[in-house]
């Protein structure tokens, strides 16, 4: 037998996920950046972690835009 949730029950629990999103990339990118300046072995590999960390970004974009229904004026 499943449970039915509320819209504010629904949405508490997108913010939970989304959030968790958003920090993981900016943490990643973060990560990237740090490896870029201070390590300095490879600057490659320290931008394609930052790129990895936008990509999480975008994803959550991705999410937000199809979760949400914006009205087009």
């Amino acid at each position: 037998m499943k449970r039915l949730i509320t819209k504010q029950e629904e949405f508490e629990i997108l913010k939970l996920v989304l959030d968790k999103f958003l920090w993981m990339g900016v943490l990643i990118m973060a990560y990237g950046f740090y490896r870029i300046v201070s390590v300095s072995e490879n600057f490659w590999y320290g931008f394609a972690i930052l790129l990895g960390g936008a990509a999480v970004l975008l994803l959550f974009l991705w999410v937000l835009i199809k979760e949400y229904n914006y009205v087009k004026h």
